[in-house]
């Protein structure tokens, strides 16, 4: 009876049944002053920043910026393409793509196109193409920027995206019920499994996520039997309004600013 418990507890925790002891060390590079809404750096050391309306690209003391007043907030920025950056201006339903000087290539206000859509997800994908997630419909799709055609992958969801990341070719979410999915470019959809409730969350990959409850932040490593391994950070903020972690760097926003620091994840 008491080996049966034990299998039934597994059964419901999922997931989070590991928990790793050993935090991970990071190693704090530098404090920015500033309030900006988005904070990170690529592998070539360029640091990426939305404050106010403007985004700009800067390597010691070069700096670009773009500004579009006229579109409003950005609320999404995808920096994976370093040629072929993307910006998003939900409120105004439109996206804008950037070459490496911060030059626009590409503006498309999806209202306009010949199957209208209310884009709410965004992202890069391969071969010319962006991950669109459409409300009208609730549909994850492809737009090719450069034809302008539209083609759905998957099937219709029928629950609320929380938290989502792209890739050039798969679109992962977890839901409103912390339910975890990734689509591949062919519509194939992988259940992830189940995720805690989190005060900030953040996927990097079907593989990898980060998330914060309270004042403590955590790593979730998918392991080779689809179970996950949490990993508590070892923090010195302790309070901190959000983070972000993209190529090595983990930005972490506090009321006086940005701290950047150093870290590996397993």
């Amino acid at each position: 009876m008491k080996q049966f418990l034990i299998w039934i507890t597994f059964l419901l925790v999922g997931p989070l049944a590991q928990a790793q002891d050993k935090a991970i060390a990071i190693e704090k590079s530098s404090m920015v002053a500033g309030n900006y809404s988005y904070y990170a750096t690529d592998s070539f050391q360029y640091v990426y920043a939305v404050q106010g309306n403007v985004f700009s690209k800067t390597l010691h003391k070069e700096q670009l910026e773009y500004k579009n007043i006229s579109l409003g907030k950005i609320t999404k920025v995808d920096i994976q393409n370093p040629l072929k950056l993307m910006l998003y201006y939900e409120d105004f339903n439109t996206v804008v793509l950037l070459d490496n000087q911060l030059n626009e290539t590409q503006k498309v206000d999806f209202s306009q196109e010949s199957v209208p859509m209310n884009v709410t997800a965004l992202g890069i994908a391969s071969l010319n193409q962006l991950w669109v997630y459409n409300s009208l419909n609730q549909h994850i799709g492809l737009y090719d920027y450069l034809k302008k055609t539209y083609k759905t992958v998957g099937t219709p969801l029928t629950t609320k995206i929380n938290y989502y990341a792209t890739d050039f070719n798969s679109f992962v979410w977890i839901d409103e019920n912390n339910q975890g999915y990734a689509c591949s470019i062919f519509g194939n959809i992988t259940p992830l499994g189940e995720f805690p409730a989190a005060d900030q969350l953040q996927i990097i990959s079907s593989n990898s996520v980060l998330f914060s409850q309270g004042d403590a932040l955590f790593y979730l490593s998918r392991q080779k039997d689809s179970s996950w391994l949490r990993t508590k950070i070892s923090l010195t903020e302790k309070r901190f309004q959000n983070f972000y972690y993209q190529a090595q760097n983990l930005a972490i926003f506090t009321a006086e600013g940005i701290s950047n620091f150093k870290i590996i994840l397993p």
